[in-house]
């Protein structure tokens, strides 16, 4: 009988940048024949990623890797729930964030030592308006930018860059109704994030300290905000400290409702969804296998360490040209204050 650990390779062939031949080619340099068996598939539409992973499934595999990026990854991943069969991961995608907060490296050779390390773990895993999500769902700013990006036709993180920074100024707030433990709020709200783990992918961390074992998803509720606090925002995503502005209000829940003024765009894990006013989001936990690194996070190269010494350099540059704006703004409605007491003073004295 054959013991070996049964793999299946699932291929995206169009997600992300960058071609898959060469991951394809490595895959025998790590995974040791004598330990596994592996067999590997090209998706040809939206959904034939779920079709392969179901007839995976009945035949014993024992991991299904997503080679692709956030969509593929989810797509395995939504259909691997509560079987025995566990995810694994090699990142190729725009945003990667799942894999990015699961410490698997983004270059090949290192997500395929990872799979040959074969550690697996049972993680939670989220549901929004029935739809599993596995890293990330939201409402707001950030479901309105996953849809102007599916709908761009070109990938990559300068797409989104640019959708981001084209609409954000233009985008205006909705007011929703939260009801958390049968809890009440209502808020005037940028977005509301939803996450398992930390991060929209690109190291932009949008719940820094959420992890996908507590049982808990972690809620980014982000006020609106002027344009002069949207610099500091922008660097407090990256630097992990977002949860500290005072635009930010952050809950953990198991489940959650949202109930906002009109039907619209939500998002799972970067991907668009048309959806009602009532919204359901909830936890599940030790929901889901996948293959996880155990090892320490990945070396951060000097360049790397460089550019976040500079993103805390000018977080704080900005928090001081703030201060200055302010007072400088505040001084001078003073002034106009006095000069119209002024004015009045004087036409009251002549009348």
């Amino acid at each position: 009988m054959d013991k070996r650990i049964r793999i299946l390779f699932i291929v995206n062939p169009i997600s992300g940048t960058s071609d898959k031949r060469h991951i394809i080619d490595l895959i025998p340099k790590y995974l040791d024949s004598q330990r596994f068996r592996w067999t590997l598939c090209y998706t040809e539409r939206k959904g034939h990623a779920a079709e392969l992973v179901g007839e995976a499934i009945k035949e014993g595999t024992d991991v299904v890797v997503a080679v692709g990026g956030d969509g593929t990854v989810n797509e395995v991943a939504r259909s691997l729930v509560h079987t025995d069969v566990a995810l694994g991961i090699i990142p190729c995608g725009s945003g990667n964030g799942l894999a990015r907060h699961l410490y698997i490296p983004m270059n090949p050779d290192g997500a395929l030592q990872v799979l040959a390390d074969y550690h697996v773990e049972s993680l939670d895993y989220g549901i929004i308006d029935d739809v599993p999500f596995f890293c990330t769902c939201g409402v707001g700013f950030d479901a309105f930018i996953s849809d102007r990006f599916a709908k761009a036709g070109r990938r990559g993180l300068l797409t989104y860059i640019e959708n981001t920074l084209k609409e954000g100024l233009k985008y205006k707030p909705d007011t929703y109704e939260i009801t958390i433990d049968g809890e009440r709020q209502t808020y005037k709200a940028f977005l509301i994030a939803c996450a398992n783990a930390s991060q929209y992918g690109n190291n932009v961390y949008i719940a820094p300290h959420a992890s996908m074992s507590d049982g808990l998803m972690d809620v980014t509720l982000m006020e609106p905000f002027t344009v002069l606090e949207a610099p500091q925002i922008a660097i407090q995503l990256f630097n992990k400290t977002i949860t500290t502005n005072s635009r930010i209000h952050s809950f953990r829940c198991q489940q959650l409702h949202i109930k906002r003024s009109a039907p619209g765009v939500i998002h799972f894990d970067g991907d668009p969804k048309d959806a009602g006013k009532e919204l359901d989001v909830k936890l599940v936990p030790k929901g889901i296998r996948m293959v996880v690194n155990t090892k320490e996070q990945p070396y951060q190269p000097p360049l790397l360490r460089a550019f976040s010494d500079f993103y805390h350099g000018v977080n704080n540059e900005i928090t001081s040209i703030g201060a200055d704006i302010k007072a400088d703004f505040m001084e001078r409605q003073r002034r106009i204050s006095t000069i119209n007491k002024e004015l009045l003073r004087k036409l009251r004295k002549k009348s």
